[in-house]
């Protein structure tokens, strides 16, 4: 169990540095209609979308992927809890 918990995780980990590149590839306009950009695209914007439906921009700011940073920032406190009151 502590493996499948720690390999979540690690995954959310990873997906935090995905997330952070999509977002600093959104300052440079080129970027996000490479392949790269719309790969990541397709892999950041499902879990996105929610956050920009709640949260609406700011001028020209989008602060969607701040919310969903700190979702995911503090998922695997979450994690880690709740594999504490597994086992």
């Amino acid at each position: 169990m502590d493996l499948i918990f720690n390999l979540l995780i690690q995954l959310i980990g990873i997906y935090r540095w995905i997330l952070i590149i999509y977002i600093l590839m959104s300052w440079f306009p080129n970027m996000s209609s490479s392949q790269i950009g719309s790969f990541l695209a397709r892999i950041c914007e499902p879990f996105l979308e929610p956050f920009r439906r709640i949260i609406p921009p700011i001028g020209m700011m989008d602060l969607s992927p701040l919310a969903a940073f700190f979702v995911l920032y503090y998922a695997p406190v979450g994690l880690r809890a709740l594999q504490s009151w597994i086992v």
